[in-house]
């Protein structure tokens, strides 16, 4: 399993997560989110981070919000019971899925590096596209007050 996380303009980091573990909160605080925002800071120092994720308990609890206040990271609201309002469900795991189908991997870390691999070749334009398209489903939510609506 890994954790991907991108912006409009690509890629920012990929997390992996050792074989058979569960994210949690110690993981995503401790591991993962350290090393996004390292990521993004490297560049840019005071760069306001706007992070969003799902309702993922390891991404709910206290303990990260605890760390998000610390780090000065602004948290974008995820509806409950919406996949498909999350880029990675309807755009980036879609895409890589598709890539990966038939191939098989000696090893996890084989695995890891052929789904980076494919990110990476993912152009910017589609990475744009991917948030325009989130946007419009946002909206879409928001227009039809919170109800279900069909994936597109």
């Amino acid at each position: 399993m890994v954790a991907c996380f991108f912006g409009k303009t690509g890629h920012v980091s990929t997390v992996p997560l050792a074989q058979r573990r569960t994210v949690n909160s110690e993981w995503y605080t401790t591991i993962c989110l350290p090393q996004v925002f390292g990521e993004i800071r490297k560049t840019n120092r005071r760069r306001r981070i706007i992070l969003h994720h799902d309702n993922a308990s390891s991404h709910t609890s206290t303990r990260t919000s605890d760390f998000l206040s610390i780090q000065n990271v602004d948290l974008m609201s995820h509806p409950p019971y919406s996949p498909y309002l999350a880029p990675n469900d309807f755009f980036l795991f879609p895409n890589i899925k598709n890539k990966l189908r038939g191939q098989r991997f000696s090893t996890f870390e084989e695995a890891v590096d052929a789904f980076i691999m494919h990110v990476l070749e993912i152009p910017k334009s589609e990475w744009k596209k991917c948030f325009e398209n989130w946007f419009t489903r946002m909206q879409k939510c928001i227009d039809l007050h919170g109800e279900y609506f069909e994936k597109q």
